[in-house]
């Protein structure tokens, strides 16, 4: 059988959209599964739309994902080079073999004139098509058109209208008639390739099997049929992915639709392990209910037959989801200690001098109320410094509200007494002393435990109570109760 070859080849034209990432992860499953190469291919051909750095940024991305790449650049391989811009002479070459079979002509028509053939086209309501336009050069012999070319003169493919038929993956069984067949260019006035072509040329001589791109791409499709027969190619299974929704499912997603880029979803602190099964399940499932699954298992489950043939929806809050379920399905397999290593760009700027072992500890009593890590910057101040005491924080909360000033001084006086005699500081034995504590202090757990918690961290919300005081530690604990207490008294 023939070795399975699929290729991610995006163009860095900027920042990576997560539509863009997932037009990788499903060729690199494909791969993966059937023991076969995936190629990384950059498509570079339009220099203005190129942006310095967005090459290492598609690399950086990729091997975050963990979407390890066989051939390409970096690595190298058979193939190379792996950047469009550096096989010119490549597409030359190809370019040529079409000349000398008469399909394709030199076109050195100007803009202002197609435009104009357009819009007679337009006004006499039938569809712009270049073909009906073709210039005298079409006619020329291939000797005469090979004497004559030379850099600055784009070159077009001359097509053969006709009915299609072809299968692809994902869709099923499509066809087309002659009515979208066109005169499309192959290379342009700056001696590059269009995309049209190169990606063509590029996949017969890498060897690729399965092209997995957007379903915009359809409409293309018979031009790239034509020129498959016309250069007597082969052509390898198509997957047209349907589009990333946006949250409303009404159009495809779009950054105004508040979609960021994976850079930005990294820098939140989203794992990669979280956002690559999210994307993953984006338009894809196994048949199961099964949400949560590892690289190692999505390679083993995927299937193409199982990819959905319309557009799925984009949830930001889902990603999250997926976050938190992986970041605790990683400290339950892994440790505290071992994911502590990947939190460490996230903690406030009060704790970068604090101990790791401390952190660890903090990390250790929160990590399952995360979203993301950068939560810790949010989450964790109060293990690190003292929280400002606001009194309203007490007096405004719908557990206290009801209790006088008296009866708040009152039960923390109650607590710093107990908690000032403990001598074992475990979260076991705290938990004792508060559960006495609430039985002595005549209140609701809501009640009690509210002013305590409040008291110690001036947070919206905080890990178990008995957890909390353990790793804040006894002097930090009664310090801060009793600040509270003074705050109150003096109020």
């Amino acid at each position: 059988m023939k070795e399975t070859r699929t290729r991610f080849a995006p163009s860095p034209t900027g920042y990576i959209h997560i539509g863009n990432v997932r037009s990788a992860i499903y060729p690199y499953l494909v791969a993966r599964q059937t023991g076969g190469k995936f190629i990384l291919r950059i498509e570079d051909t339009d220099r203005a739309r190129f942006v310095e750095g967005a090459t290492e940024l598609i690399e950086d991305t990729l091997k975050w994902l963990g979407l390890e790449w066989d051939e390409g650049p970096i690595v190298g391989g058979p193939n190379a080079p792996y950047f469009q811009s550096e096989r010119e002479d490549l597409y030359l070459e190809w370019a040529k073999k079409l000349i000398k079979t008469g399909r394709a002509y030199l076109d050195e028509t100007a803009p202002e004139v197609i435009d104009e053939y357009r819009k007679a086209d337009n006004a006499k309501k039938v569809p712009f098509l270049y073909r009906n336009h073709r210039p005298a050069s079409a006619d020329f012999s291939p000797e005469e058109t090979l004497e004559k070319w030379q850099k600055g003169i784009p070159l077009r493919f001359k097509s053969d209208p006709k009915n299609y038929e072809w299968t692809d993956e994902v869709m099923g069984e499509m066809k087309t008639g002659p009515e979208v067949c066109d005169d499309i260019i192959l290379i342009k006035k700056d001696g590059l390739p269009t995309y049209n072509f190169a990606h063509i040329v590029d996949d017969a001589e890498m060897g690729v099997t399965h092209i997995a791109r957007g379903v915009e791409y359809l409409s293309s499709m018979p031009n790239y049929l034509a020129l498959y027969e016309a250069l007597n190619l082969e052509h390898p299974k198509f997957l047209s992915l349907p589009h990333i929704l946006a949250p409303q499912g009404n159009k495809k997603l779009g950054k105004r639709d508040g979609a960021k880029s994976v850079t930005e979803y990294k820098s939140d602190g989203v794992l990669p392990e979280a956002l690559l099964n999210y994307l993953a399940c984006l338009g894809w499932n196994d048949g199961t209910e099964k949400e949560i699954y590892s690289k190692e298992e999505l390679i083993k489950s995927f299937s193409i037959d199982r990819i959905q043939n319309s557009g799925a929806r984009f949830d930001e809050v889902k990603i999250y989801w997926y976050n938190g379920q992986w970041i605790r399905k990683l400290v339950d397999e892994e440790g505290v200690e071992k994911f502590y290593s990947r939190t460490k760009d996230f903690w406030p700027e009060v704790a970068e001098n604090e101990p790791d072992e401390y952190k660890i500890k903090v990390l250790s009593i929160i990590y399952d109320r995360l979203k993301v890590l950068a939560d810790l910057k949010t989450m964790t101040d109060y293990f690190f410094v003292d929280p400002e005491i606001k009194p309203e924080m007490i007096t405004d909360n719908k557990f206290l509200k009801k209790l006088s000033e008296t009866e708040l001084i009152e039960l923390l006086t109650l607590t710093i007494e107990r908690l000032n005699d403990v001598k074992d500081w475990s979260e076991e034995n705290l938990q004792k002393e508060l559960n006495d504590l609430l039985e002595k202090s005549g209140k609701k757990p809501a009640e009690y435990f509210s002013l305590v918690r409040i008291s110690v961290s001036f947070a919206p919300f905080s890990p178990a109570l008995h957890q909390t005081l353990s790793v804040l530690g006894r002097e930090k604990t009664l310090a801060r109760l009793n600040a509270v207490r003074t705050a109150l008294t003096n109020n």
